[in-house]
């Protein structure tokens, strides 16, 4: 039986990354449970937030942003 955790979630002032799939903004940082670090834009971010949480040990938002896995 494989045992799923919640990724750890903080909210930040302000990213600097850009979205590792179009370059926009990054509103969410994710660092992965398998090791490395991914960057989306708020579009992005909300569009593939299963996928998201499911593989992530952590989660920086930027502040007033709404993620949709959240």
């Amino acid at each position: 039986m494989t045992t799923l955790l919640s990724p750890d979630i903080h909210t930040v002032g302000e990213l600097t990354d850009r979205c590792d799939r179009c370059g926009a903004a990054a509103k969410l940082e994710v660092t992965l449970s398998s090791g490395g670090d991914l960057a989306f834009c708020g579009h992005h971010a909300n569009r593939m937030h299963t996928d998201i949480a499911r593989v992530a040990s952590k989660i920086r938002l930027a502040e007033g942003f709404t993620w949709a896995g959240k």
